[in-house]
């Protein structure tokens, strides 16, 4: 492709009001509201589910992601209720956080006022065994007690409303669901011989917004800093996985991009022993960086933190277009820059087409994090070739220092590759032994928990929590549907006494379930039969008990009036306690996008998540929803389609190749990533890594940068020394760039960096055993 007929200067503005123009766009865009992304499940694709299910997927990540969990340990209870009093009033001075609570003796004294009215509908599971067997001395002999008992509840004005205390027994039961003491408005437990006390707060804004996770995290910094030294404090919730995350991920960025830069001036000192092209070079890949920067925030009204760091191997990239100029310029130091240009235009445009349809492959898959990388790399790209045709005429117009010692060694170099071409036959046969062996080891590992892991204290600190609120809430959840409330609420019955023997047995810590408080009137019905049994003997039972058989008359006429006074689950979303406590989140009614009621069943502590599967299938209109299984499932799904994509994409590059080079140079050329590929998956085998979506996604990218290295061998004609330099200085660069990757903390980026480090070496190490089909003898001599 010819340079354009312009001048250098009228290059050079073109050139600069793109940049400017395009800078100036992704200014525009951040200034409305674009910005960073750190959530690791936004790389990921949108799972399609079922309206009802998404819906409490949404529900359910809104109520969990925003909240913080906090334990205060202490020595003695006292000075635990003590320090978290004291936290409780400094996180709620401060506008990051919201609605910060623990226990409520006042929200439990309301709420037992709220279902006193409906004490003749509920009855504890013993209770109703006993009057369904008309046993009734055992409850008997139970208000007997109570009434001698210093520490009974029961009084004169309860026995007139409730004669055998009924309701008492049931509001505890609630309570002791709870699974957590309570004092002076705090939720108490122990760990070993400290005391733990419990704060829950929620945050104002997502923890996975940058400028929001920051204020929360000085918040909490402020507050737990004005605790006294004797107290500890251990933290959960997304807020410290985000903050990690973020802090790992700008170390890398800085990291990678520090070395990765370091090492492209260092080469090109190396190779040209001038400041001239490094600054050529510096300002090349900065316009390039600035240009992918502004159009992925154009696109995406927004960056993920993780796509930067990908981004930080366009470094490695971007360079090799400069590599191979100045090469050309060393080679033919005689000629015009514009002469120079037209003389590798043509195979630094096929290689660019190679490297954007490489990017476009990945653009194409439904994962938002690899379209956001596909756009930001292969738009420097595009950038980084338009700078070099728009304002390498009048940036690198300069002459280069005399450069045939390095041309000279490189030229030794490719004499001595194709004067080993005989004996290359052995090293492909080890490579094969390589390949087949390795291939027969290779196995895949879907498993989205293995995409990024938490730091270990991080990890620590959340486990010993959830340990103490009694195994915590695990990401699986039961979504019970229906078509109608009262339905739904005995579905929700018929399931629980499931997950009860499933905690007997060990294999569930805990669930929530609003079977616990609201029972369905169906149930309420039975209760208030049962209770029946009670009041047509009522003045006989007065008389055991010693009351007054004057209190017959009310009570029955209180009978009588609960018959058409039943506990709704409408009445008891509006209680505060509801409110606060989230549990109103776990009801779902029907909207705009699902005609079904649903709700939510909490679980916490699996231990056998088959078993709760099992029970699922039971009860009809239950469904366990997993999302880790199903990103998991959407995860293989797309490995194995981008391995179709690359098999696809490497059959379209023999054809290209074929048709630009003839069969036998072209099938050569096109073999280089096909047998690199290959190579790679074989060698992921022999160190057991398990084959992911990125390692694949990877392989895509080995095809659009490493066939750079052969379409250069095959199009080096009559200046193998300066190709051969100019090929070995870019894989040098993006060897740097891509090996810094795999030593990520991040598992996906380790494994992009991993796989692309393998297959640019075998693509280098293929493409030089390639150069004696690349050029005809005639081609290679000096």
């Amino acid at each position: 492709m010819p340079a354009p007929r312009l001048t250098p200067r009228q290059g050079l503005v073109i050139w600069l009001i793109l940049l400017v123009a395009i800078a100036a766009s992704g200014l525009w865009q951040w200034q409305r509201g674009a910005h960073i992304e750190t959530d690791i499940l936004a790389l990921l694709p949108k799972v399609q589910e079922a309206p009802l299910t998404q819906a409490a997927l949404t529900q359910v990540e809104r109520q969990f992601g925003e909240q913080i969990y906090l334990a205060v340990l202490a020595d003695s209870r006292a000075q635990a209720i003590a320090a978290t009093h004291q936290l409780m009033a400094q996180l709620q001075q401060f506008a990051a956080f919201t609605q910060v609570r623990s226990g409520d003796d006042a929200s439990l004294q309301a709420l037992g006022h709220f279902y006193f009215p409906y004490r003749l509908r509920l009855l504890t599971k013993s209770q109703q065994q006993l009057l369904q067997q008309q046993q009734l001395q055992p409850l008997l002999q139970s208000v007997q007690q109570q009434l001698y008992s210093p520490f009974s509840s029961a009084n004169s004005e309860l026995l007139q409303q409730d004669p055998l205390l009924l309701f008492p027994s049931w509001l505890q039961q609630l309570a002791d669901g709870q699974q957590l003491q309570q004092q002076d408005g705090i939720l108490l437990t122990t760990s070993g011989k400290q005391t733990a006390a419990i704060v829950i707060a929620k945050a104002r804004g997502s923890a996975f917004s940058p400028l929001a996770q920051q204020q929360q995290l000085q918040a909490l910094q402020q507050a737990l800093s004005s605790l006294p030294a004797e107290v500890s404090v251990l933290k959960a919730g997304a807020l410290f996985h985000a903050a990690a995350a973020t802090t790992s991920a700008k170390a890398q960025i800085g990291i990678i991009g520090s070395i990765s830069l370091a090492g492209v001036v260092l080469l090109v000192l190396l190779g040209f022993r001038s400041l001239k092209p490094l600054t050529v070079a510096l300002l090349t890949l900065g316009s390039s960086f600035v240009v992918a920067l502004a159009v992925t925030l154009w696109c995406f009204n927004g960056l993920h933190l993780l796509t930067l760091v990908f981004g930080t191997s366009l470094v490695g990239i971007a360079i090799d277009y400069s590599f191979h100029f100045y090469c050309e310029r060393l080679q033919s130091p005689q000629t015009t820059v514009q002469q120079s240009l037209r003389q590798i235009a043509p195979t630094l445009t096929l290689a660019l087409a190679s490297s954007v349809i490489a990017y476009l492959a990945l653009g194409l898959t439904p994962f938002p994090g690899m379209q956001q990388v596909a756009v930001f790399c292969a738009t420097g790209l595009i950038f980084t070739w338009l700078t070099l045709l728009l304002a390498y005429p009048a940036l690198a117009a300069s002459p280069l220092p005399e450069g045939q010692r390095q041309l000279q060694l490189a030229h030794h170099c490719y004499l001595a590759i194709r004067q080993q071409f005989r004996r290359r036959r052995g090293l492909l046969s080890l490579m094969l032994i390589l390949l087949l062996t390795g291939l027969l080891r290779l196995h895949h590992d879907d498993d989205i928990r293995n995409l990024q892991q938490s730091q270990a204290s991080v990890t620590a600190e959340e486990q010993q929590l959830r340990q103490l609120l009694s195994g915590g809430t695990d990401n699986q959840f039961l979504l019970v549907a229906a078509d109608n409330a009262q339905q739904l609420l005995q579905r929700l019955e018929q399931l629980t006494p499931k997950l009860e023997a499933l905690q007997h047995q060990h294999q569930l810590g805990n669930f929530v379930s609003l079977s616990h408080f609201v029972p369905s009137e169906q149930q309420q019905q039975r209760n208030y039969q049962l209770q029946g049994l009670i009041y047509q003997q009522l003045p006989a039972l007065l008389q055991y008990l010693g009351l007054d058989e004057a209190l017959a008359p009310a009570l029955l006429q209180q009978y009588h009036a609960a018959a058409a006074n039943p506990l709704t689950i409408q009445q008891w979303l509006t209680t505060a306690a509801a409110q606060k406590s989230g549990l109103a989140q776990l009801w779902l009614p029907p909207d705009a996008s699902h005609s079904q009621y649903g709700g939510i069943v909490l679980l916490g502590g699996i231990k056998d998540l088959s078993a709760v599967k099992t029970i699922s299938e039971t009860v009809s209109g239950v469904t366990l929803v997993d999302k880790v299984a199903d990103i998991s499932a959407v995860m293989a799904h797309f490995r194995q389609l981008t391995l179709w994509l690359l098999g696809i994409s490497l059959a379209l590059a023999a054809v290209l190749f074929v048709w630009r080079y003839g069969r036998r140079h072209g099938l050569a050329t096109a073999l280089v990533p096909v047998m690199a590929a290959l190579l790679t998956l074989a060698t992921l085998g022999w160190f057991g890594a398990g084959l992911t979506l990125f390692h694949t996604l990877a392989l895509l990218l080995v095809f659009g940068i490493g066939v750079d290295y052969s379409l250069f061998f095959a199009s080096a004609g009559r200046h193998p020394a300066a190709v051969m330099l100019a090929v070995l200085l870019s894989a040098a660069s993006t060897l740097l760039a891509f090996g810094l990757l795999g030593f990520s903390s991040t598992h996906a980026i380790a494994a992009f960096g991993q796989t692309l480090t393998l297959g640019i070496l075998f693509t280098l190490l293929l493409a030089l055993l390639n150069i004696s089909d690349a050029a005809e003898p005639s081609e290679c001599a000096r």
